[in-house]
């Protein structure tokens, strides 16, 4: 990739959830974020070389998106396999290279692969019936792996909680971007045809 243009138009072609289940709070990160958020891990030696984790991957936007950036190999990981299906036909026709997806809830996954980054977008809370906490699991799951860096999606609206518990789990806090995340029309009580949440991405180096 040349520049962060030329990697979203790449993000772009990703196919979506293909049947997004709101149990799961599914939602497609946006090429626009993936790819400026992918664009700032690369220049901070995040992704080159690196071997990447993406916890909630989805269809596979920050896994396909790290080995486009040079990453070594990269694993995706889901509970959710029509998404995990749809990620490994893309892999596929673009004939790409080292990487590996896994169906599986966190609950279940065992830390026995080796990582230097992890990204993750899990579900964040963004619906008011939604299962609050589980973006903590998720942080939690993450430091099992003992990665050097984490890249972790969050309600912006919690950032005051997040940095004492990043901080109180040995996580040093280095860069917080900041994002509107446009949610479409995709599920019965949607009343809206787009609403934009924001949300906050940490960037947190392990000190464990």
């Amino acid at each position: 990739m040349k520049n962060k243009k030329q990697l979203e138009i790449e993000l772009q072609r990703i196919p979506s959830h293909p049947n997004p289940k709101i149990e799961y709070e599914q939602y497609s990160t946006p090429s626009t974020i993936a790819s400026d958020l992918l664009w700032n891990a690369y220049n901070l030696g995040d992704i080159k070389k690196k071997n990447i984790l993406d916890l909630g991957c989805g269809t596979g936007i920050f896994t396909i998106g790290s080995l486009k950036l040079g990453a070594k190999n990269a694993t995706g990981i889901d509970i959710d396999s029509e998404s995990i299906e749809v990620a490994k036909n893309h892999c596929n026709q673009i004939n790409l290279k080292n990487y590996n997806f896994i169906i599986k809830s966190i609950d279940k996954l065992k830390p026995n692969l080796k990582s230097d980054t992890i990204f993750q977008n899990p579900p964040f809370g963004s619906q008011k019936k939604a299962n609050k906490g589980t973006d903590i699991k998720f942080i939690n799951k993450a430091c099992e792996f003992n990665p050097k860096i984490i890249y972790s999606f969050h309600m912006a609206s919690t950032q005051k909680f997040l940095i004492n518990y990043y901080y109180n789990n040995n996580l040093e806090i280095t860069h917080i971007f900041n994002y509107k995340f446009n949610i479409p029309k995709i599920y019965d009580f949607h009343n809206k045809e787009f609403k934009d949440i924001n949300v906050i991405v940490i960037r947190a180096e392990n000190k464990s």
